[in-house]
């Protein structure tokens, strides 16, 4: 059996792109479970892209009531272990596996988060190493697509309540999934 290093892979190529496809899947997942948009504009598929970066620490998807105040944050806390080597036959198999264990947790999450106001609003937020922050600047594609700071609103949440979803780890990536969500949703 090939073993893979580092070395042998553009490493962070290879996390970026398994990450970006699963952030994809997992924020359109939140969007439909929490009806933030009419369930009949999703189509059904089988599978499991965001711009992100090595450098990403968390990406959290907010759920805004109309007055664009936070009524559920789902947080994705991403981190790269240590690698040494790992086989080639099992990176993806069991990433994947991985994966998808997150994404059915999304999938019944509303049965142990209260129902949200109607008329709710989503945002994405990006959080990066201050060292990535400045390494955007420097990209041309990224001057055309300038990155902001999320308005303090968007971000604080009064009396949030924790519900962890899924930790995985893997060889390639360490990920924590939970939820934050408000006490009281209906003003």
């Amino acid at each position: 059996m090939a073993t893979l290093t580092r070395q042998d892979l553009n490493f962070g190529q290879v996390v970026a792109d398994v990450l970006c496809e699963f952030l994809e899947v997992a924020i359109h997942l939140i969007l439909y479970v929490r009806e933030v948009y009419p369930i009949g504009i999703f189509q059904k598929r089988k599978k499991y892209n965001v711009p992100v970066q090595n450098e990403v620490e968390r990406v959290v998807v907010v759920i805004l009531d109309k007055e664009h105040h936070p009524v559920e944050r789902f947080v994705f806390e991403i981190s790269q272990p240590p690698l040494l080597s790992v086989s080639s036959d099992s990176l993806l198999s069991r990433v994947e596996q991985l994966l998808r264990a997150s994404i059915l947790k999304i999938s019944v999450c509303d049965a142990i988060l209260d129902m949200n106001p109607p008329g709710c609003t989503f945002t994405v937020l990006v959080y990066t190493r201050d060292v990535a922050t400045r390494n955007m600047e420097k990209i041309q594609v990224i001057k055309d697509f300038p990155w902001i700071h999320a308005d303090e609103q968007e971000v604080n949440m009064r009396e949030p309540r924790l519900i962890p979803l899924k930790t995985m780890t893997s060889d390639i990536l360490k990920m924590q999934l939970y939820v934050e969500e408000r006490a009281q949703k209906i003003s």
